[in-house]
């Protein structure tokens, strides 16, 4: 392997060189925790990644098999229901940490929290679904410019393992109990246990990667990461390039899934969003088309593991319409493009496309 293959291993792991016949709950579980902040484009990450449609991965996630929680960074993940718990268990104290400053901003600490939570139990007790908004007027906090109570709340209540989501109310998010979508087990893991899971999790849906993309993805210290890939190390593979060490999972580099492919990819996709650099998959000079400097994902244009282009999506009445920008655009490369790369989004939106 050289530097310039190492986007294309991580096709391979990423489960995207061709639509697979595991289901949208297997997606989520293989990645262990997937990007999801913005609801519509994480449900097309996982669509992207399996023979599903829309409807199909919305309903998996509306009965309970996909879970949407705030993990990790302090941020939306999709996460199975099989890793919720000790995964939480894991990350919530540190994510906690990570937004105690802004919570006393405004006044909250653990014994408003308690009060809090206590009060939402009883509100979403009984399968009881609601909106944020719906649940802010119960608790009589009101919404004003620059307030972030609610924010906080719902936050540290799905942190606290209350909450999760629910299911959708139209097109709104609603929020439910944890432990009425999600059996609590009986056991839990050890942190270094946890930790040593997650790290196998990551580097065999994600390798080749580094310890520093493994730190930013999961939001634990450098020093943490080391001892933990350290004791997982006989379990992957590595590679040294550039005086950098990759990891992968073991076999990785034998399977024969690579072939030239084109993808319309969602924006914050974890094929990008989770590596701490990205110089493998597009060119320095074109990084500022790809993400803005406050971390705001475009929706990417893959072709072979490379980056080559954007795009954007408006809902008509009876199509949907992609404007696409390519970075080095010929018309030949775009009719390539086109070929390739729209038919699975077709099959997933249940839709015409029509490219503009």
């Amino acid at each position: 392997m050289i530097h310039s293959e190492i986007s294309h291993y991580r096709m391979v792991a990423q489960k995207l060189f061709k639509a697979s016949s595991c289901s949208p709950q297997e997606v989520v579980k293989h990645f262990g925790a997937m990007q999801a902040q913005d609801y519509a484009m994480a449900k097309w990450a996982i669509g992207s990644r399996c023979d599903a449609t829309e409807k199909e991965i919305e309903e998996a996630i509306n009965s309970g098999k996909i879970i949407r929680t705030h993990i990790l960074r302090p941020t939306w993940h999709f996460v199975s229901p099989y890793d919720i718990y000790w995964m939480l268990e894991l990350s919530a104290p540190q994510v906690k940490r990570l937004f105690a400053t802004m919570a006393t901003q405004h006044g909250f600490d653990e014994k408003k929290f308690d009060q809090v939570n206590s009060k939402i139990e009883k509100l979403l007790a009984g399968n009881n679904h609601l909106t944020r908004e719906e649940i802010m007027k119960e608790l009589n906090i009101q919404k004003s410019v620059g307030d972030l109570s609610p924010v906080i709340v719902m936050m540290n209540a799905e942190l606290d393992g209350l909450v999760c989501n629910g299911r959708m109310k139209g097109k709104q998010i609603t929020y439910a109990l944890l432990e009425e979508r999600v059996k609590k087990p009986n056991t839990s893991l050890t942190k270094e246990e946890a930790l040593a899971k997650l790290a196998l999790r990551y580097f065999e849906s994600h390798g080749p990667a580094t310890l520093q993309d493994f730190s930013w993805w999961s939001g634990f210290p450098i020093t943490i990461c080391k001892k933990t890939i350290n004791a997982i190390e006989l379990q992957l593979s590595n590679i040294t390039i550039d005086n950098q060490q990759y990891w992968f999972k073991k076999d990785l580099l034998n399977e024969e899934d690579f072939r030239e492919s084109v993808n319309f990819l969602p924006a914050f996709d974890e094929i990008l969003i989770s590596y701490k650099t990205r110089e493998a998959s597009f060119l320095a000079a074109n990084q500022s088309k790809v993400f803005t400097n406050n971390g705001i994902f475009k929706p990417i244009i893959l072709e072979n593991g490379k980056v080559i282009g954007i795009w954007k999506r408006t809902f008509k009445k009876d199509h949907v319409k992609i404007e696409t920008e390519f970075f080095n655009e010929t018309e030949k490369h775009k009719k390539e493009v086109l070929f390739e790369g729209i038919k699975t989004f077709e099959n997933y939106l249940e839709t015409k496309i029509v490219i503009e």
